[in-house]
């Protein structure tokens, strides 16, 4: 029998006994019955039914798609440089096994490329700008919500399928950005982030716990709570080059499939049709801290809805 997603906790060993704790979302996706199965397309909206534009919203570009408004639509660079990868237990008490780098060491450096990220997660806002664009739907179970929200309810396919038209459409729009532009033309593409990118982002080049730091600090981020919260709206101005809600809010799609440690960069290259579990990232607002930290790991079957899980974009080569 297939599974349909990968819990951490499956192999995880803390370093200190966590009575009560709150296992990661993920655990969810692996009850069976709840699995969602899927095709790569979105459900066409029906006639009539598009989705209706979003009101004007600070800080976001309506004529841009409501990107955010900044000369990059809401990029951050994210320099060339080797990142610490994984988590050692012994600096890290909560580390789960899933993120030991081999059975050699705990950790590794890993050369990343420059690259860029979204400061924010994909809002409902963008999203619907998308669907009206297309004609494609969320389906029954997608989940809509205010639009500074985090878009979540949404498949693997569905998140690919996003990156994949604004890609285009800022290729073929007179206003985008002249340097945004520039990337586009030499070659980079809009994608989703793979899992290394995902995880330097969040923790910068030396390793963080989280993106502030190594200490849980619950005013950073939106974990042990009830529901999403608009994108950017918890201030963190410690955290890993200036991104937003990498630790809570919602797990985050990346392009890499759910393989055990070492990371391998060519094999997000594989075919992106090929049936897999998908690596999601940085935990919910449902979580509890253990689940929120930069290293967390967790995978995804390409077809399930979750109210806990949306994404955010990359640009890279």
């Amino acid at each position: 029998m297939e599974r349909d997603s990968v819990n951490p906790t499956d192999h995880a060993t803390p370093s200190t006994p966590t009575v009560g704790l709150t296992i990661m979302a993920v655990i969810v996706l692996a009850v069976a019955a709840w699995m969602v199965r899927e095709s790569g397309r979105l459900t066409p909206t029906a006639p009539g039914a598009a989705a209706e534009p979003a009101p004007e919203l600070a800080g976001f570009r309506r004529d841009a798609w409501f990107l955010p408004d900044d000369a990059m639509l809401g990029f951050v660079e994210i320099p060339a440089s080797p990142f610490l990868m994984g988590s050692d237990p012994a600096v890290d008490r909560l580390a789960f096994e899933n993120e030991r780098w081999s059975t050699d060491q705990v950790q590794a450096l890993v050369d990343l490329p420059t690259f860029y990220i979204g400061r924010f997660e994909v809002t409902v806002a963008q999203f619907q700008a998308f669907a009206s664009a297309t004609g494609a739907g969320l389906g029954a179970r997608g989940s809509g919500g205010p639009p500074d929200h985090p878009i979540s309810g949404i498949t693997w396919p569905d998140a690919l399928a996003y990156t994949r038209w604004l890609d285009g459409a800022l290729r073929e729009s007179a206003e985008t950005p002249a340097p945004l532009r520039a990337l586009l033309d030499d070659g980079w593409r809009i994608a989703l982030p793979a899992e290394a990118e995902w995880e330097k982002a969040a923790r910068g080049e030396e390793g963080r716990i989280f993106p502030w730091g190594n200490e849980a600090t619950p005013g950073r981020a939106n974990y042990s709570t009830e529901a999403p919260v608009p994108v950017g709206s918890i201030e963190c101005p410690d955290c890993a080059y200036g991104l937003a809600d990498m630790s809570g809010n919602v797990w985050e799609w990346t392009r890499s499939p759910y393989r055990p440690y070492p990371y391998e960069p060519g094999v997000d290259a594989t075919d992106l049709a090929t049936d897999a579990l998908w690596v999601i990232r940085g935990g919910s607002y449902a979580d509890a801290a253990q689940n929120v930290r930069a290293a967390i790991r967790g995978g995804g079957d390409p077809g399930v809805r979750r109210p806990f899980i949306g994404f955010r974009l990359a640009i890279s080569r």
